[in-house]
């Protein structure tokens, strides 16, 4: 339509510092505690007002989403009209995919959770936070945290979130080796052999950038082994990026496949992302700065 309303968001990529992952409990579910933040990398995703909704997808890792009926954007959509008894929101939406799939990097809740904003906002739906949480969460264990990206605390299934605004921006570095690591098949590896609890650890008593890693140090992902056994080039990006001088540690995000590497300030994740891109180019890799 002509002179139809339009607006765009960028849809980070979340980052989990941490992930403290419990055995499943009856109900199907593990909780977990973890710290998760966004970075400044992500999707981006247009919306103009239509007649009817739908969703073209391109960019570097759209064809792996071209055609799906099933996509989070979709799915979060359809929960919105059901919710307001308005009928799937018309809108035409263009998701522009830059960030990998099945990736550990909430890119699917994340892309879901500007939708929903950006529906709400155009079409000037009367719908609070908490109801637009309430459906987010529908999409997945990511869902409420990607709605509003902000560093939290995320524990239970992932939907208790206490906001954290002492953490700091922290310096980092991206690496996904270019496999795929789905999230369920993770989950049924770590459930062969769980390891992990989901406490919460006691926070930092300095919050400054150079002290939140060293605490950070003491935690871990407990999923990062299971998705080492499922793919084992994971297991090379965490050598890898560990091994560059300006990383302070190296950890696998969510169930994997990105290994994020933090560093002391901008320029080693800069100089980290141009020798991993070098030294790997078949890999994704991007310097950032998480909770910017």
């Amino acid at each position: 339509m002509t002179g139809s309303a339009s607006a765009a968001l960028v849809a980070p990529a979340k980052i989990n510092l941490f992930l403290h992952v419990g055995p499943v409990q009856a109900d199907g579910y593990h909780p977990l505690a973890s710290l998760a933040v966004f970075a400044d990398v992500g999707d981006r995703l247009t919306a103009t007002v239509s007649d009817r909704l739908s969703l073209g997808v391109q960019g570097p890792f759209g064809g792996e989403l071209a055609g799906q009926d099933d996509n989070l954007v979709l799915r979060a959509l359809e929960a919105l009209g059901r919710a307001t008894g308005q009928g799937a929101p018309p809108l035409a939406l263009t998701l522009d995919k830059q960030l990998p799939i099945a990736a550990g990097l909430g890119g699917g809740s994340s892309d879901a959770g500007a939708a929903l904003r950006l529906a709400r906002d155009l079409l000037r739906l009367n719908i609070d936070d908490a109801a637009l949480a309430e459906i987010a969460a529908r999409t997945g264990a990511d869902g409420a945290l990607c709605l509003f990206p902000r560093a939290a605390w995320a524990e239970g299934r992932g939907e208790r979130l206490t906001p954290e605004p002492r953490l700091p921006p922290l310096h980092a570095v991206l690496v996904n080796p270019g496999v795929l690591s789905p999230t369920g098949a993770v989950y049924r590896a770590y459930d062969a052999d769980p390891a992990g609890e989901a406490d919460r650890p006691a926070p930092p008593a300095d919050w400054s950038a150079a002290a939140v890693i060293d605490w950070l140090v003491k935690a871990r992902n407990d999923l990062e082994a299971p998705a080492l056994r499922l793919a084992p080039a994971i297991g090379a990006a965490l050598d890898a990026a560990a091994a560059c001088p300006g990383v302070a540690l190296a950890r696998m995000s969510g169930s994997g496949a990105t290994v994020i590497g933090l560093c002391a300030d901008a320029a080693a994740a800069r100089d980290a992302a141009s020798a991993l891109a070098a030294a790997h180019p078949g890999w994704w890799v991007r310097a950032c700065v998480l909770n910017g």
